[in-house]
């Protein structure tokens, strides 16, 4: 049934700077990734996605690009890339980049002319308006809207030398581009097609569905206790989205075979998503939606609240049965924006941590859809012990802190309790080769620091040991590879109401196949009739299950032919 390679393909993210750093300047490079290919060959994966390795200030890690068409030299330079894209495609895998263009550095030549007067022909590249009416430019409330930024304070800068504001909805060095331009779609789509001409596979798209904006632009709702307003009805999944994305395809990607596009899109309903991904429609072939990862939140964004496992059913469900006819879904569990899956709808401890993200591996790689593996799940890496503020590197972490305890007085201590938790730092701490100093991450002090738990949790540890996370996502990868109902196959939901188990099943002509995991450090029986005689395909625990009575934190794959 599956005529679209990427329905059955695996995708595993690198985060450039913390992968592995061949230069010995404590960051990660393209050099140290081209070192590392046989371990993500032997991984089976298919894909690889790079986040930013464009040039770049860095003062979001590479997601404020200055240079669309240049390789950061923290990285290395084009001739590494063009080496690092032969090695991958000499490996029989993919290469996708990540394509930042809501948003450029505000150091970009674009920005620098948009910027020298009101009447540059670039003025109109970014979104600038004049100060709030009645209001004096550069003071309190002044700004055009209300809204606030993702890292922290208002979503406009004041720029002095014009008098004017410019929105950015995430770093005042991330000025927003102005997709209503058409000469800002041509230059991103030529741009686009300079890479792919180069042999890049593909793109994932950041935060693709903001870049539409509703017209006129105009004040959020304010919440009490915020200092400023939510304005995502002004920017998320706006009136030209759809538009914008098939000019995209019809300039970029039309004629051209086996590429891949993902869009990133925060706030994305399903409804918004079967649209985005319909194959006839010619926008994107899958979307990363985000409500499986604000399970475990609540109404005060600095309280760390337990997953309730029927929520994260309900959202699960909901997207499997959205997405079953027309769309596709993506699948992950972490990213460069997520903590660790395993310390926080798992278990770290030392006598669950490896047991519990196998399970979580399974119940994800086993829905319908493109799984992504994150660098360092495979190993089962787990969040960092942060002691204090000054251990994070994350511009947001920075920002919100400061925002919760010097704008809206909150006690340091509440607001680290939910940093550490959730803070993105948790993902970008150096991977862990080995349980030599720095994790065989560097030879030198890393730019953020190897979790201490590396002597033991450590990929050549893992490599060696046949029970190991590793080896088990090798497990997974491969049958996703060889069983067809594991990628087209039907999903039904089982045991909805049960707040410890999270079993389903996938149909698929004549095979079934039942997937169950246990998300408790305690034994509870399945009950769940019919498979007593049923075949195993996969288990997450050394000794053979006790029919349908889960151990803590396990995980099983039956099949059947009906």
């Amino acid at each position: 049934m599956t005529e679209l390679w990427w329905k059955s393909a695996v995708v595993y993210q690198i985060y450039p700077r913390s992968f592995a750093d061949a230069d010995g300047d404590g960051m990660g490079d393209l050099q140290g990734i081209i070192d590392h290919l046989d371990h993500l060959a032997e991984l089976g994966v298919d894909v690889i996605w790079l986040s930013p390795i464009h040039k770049s200030p860095q003062d979001d890690n590479g997601y404020d690009i200055s240079d669309y068409q240049d390789i950061d030299p923290l990285f290395g330079d084009l001739a590494t890339f063009d080496a690092l894209m032969k090695g991958v495609h000499q490996r029989g895998m993919k290469l996708i980049m990540d394509l930042v263009v809501n948003h450029s550095s505000d150091e970009h030549a674009w920005f620098q002319e948009s910027r020298s007067s009101k009447d540059n022909p670039k003025r109109d590249w970014y979104w600038w308006r004049p100060a709030r009416d009645g209001m004096e430019p550069g003071t309190p409330g002044a700004e055009p809207t209300n809204w606030g930024a993702a890292f922290g304070g208002p979503a406009w800068a004041y720029d002095e030398k014009t008098g004017e504001y410019y929105l950015h909805l995430f770093s005042p060095k991330q000025p927003d581009l102005n997709w209503e331009n058409p000469e800002v779609r041509q230059a991103v789509y030529a741009m686009m097609n300079w890479w792919l001409d180069r042999g890049v596979d593909g793109f994932r798209m950041d935060v693709i569905n903001m870049i539409s904006k509703v017209l006129p632009l105009a004040d959020g709702r304010l919440t009490a206790g915020q200092a400023y307003a939510d304005g995502s009805a002004g920017y998320i999944n706006g009136p030209r989205n759809h538009e914008f994305l098939h000019e995209m395809y019809e300039q970029v990607f039309a004629g051209r075979e086996d590429m891949l596009t993902v869009g990133e899109m925060p706030g994305v309903t399903v409804d918004e998503a079967i649209l985005f991904t319909d194959q006839e429609r010619q926008e994107v072939d899958m979307v990363f939606q985000f409500d499986h990862v604000w399970a475990d939140r609540g109404g005060d964004p600095w309280r760390v609240f337990p997953l309730q496992l029927t929520v994260l059913k309900g959202i699960f469900g909901r997207w499997q049965a959205g997405l079953a006819e027309e769309g596709w879904n993506s699948l992950y569990w972490n990213n460069h924006d997520q903590p660790r899956v395993v310390s926080r709808y798992g278990d770290d401890s030392p006598e669950f941590r490896s047991a519990s993200a196998k399970m979580l591996g399974t119940v994800l790689h086993l829905h319908r859809g493109t799984p992504y593996v994150y660098q360092g799940e495979e190993l089962g890496m787990t969040n960092y012990p942060f002691r204090s503020i000054t251990d994070f590197r994350d511009i947001e972490a920075l920002g919100q802190f400061r925002q919760a305890t010097e704008i809206e007085g909150r006690a340091p201590e509440d607001v680290l309790t939910v940093l550490r938790a959730r803070g993105r730092d948790n993902a970008r701490t150096p991977m862990q080769w080995d349980d030599s100093p720095n994790g065989g991450f560097s030879s030198t002090t890393p730019w953020l620091a190897v979790n201490p738990n590396y002597r033991e949790i450590n990929a050549t540890a893992e490599r060696a040991n046949p029970d190991s996370v590793f080896h088990y996502y090798r497990q997974l990868i491969k049958l996703r590879h060889d069983e067809p109902a594991v990628v087209d196959g039907d999903f039904t939901m089982l045991l909805p109401n049960d707040e410890r188990l999270y079993a389903f099943t996938r149909r698929l002509a004549s095979t079934e196949l039942l997937v169950i995991g246990n998300f408790t450090g305690e034994t509870v029986r399945a009950e769940i009739d019919g498979w007593e005689e049923s075949e195993l395909l996969l288990n997450n625990l050394p000794e053979a299950p006790d029919g349908l009575t889960m151990a803590p934190w396990q995980a099983v794959v039956l099949r059947r032919t009906r």
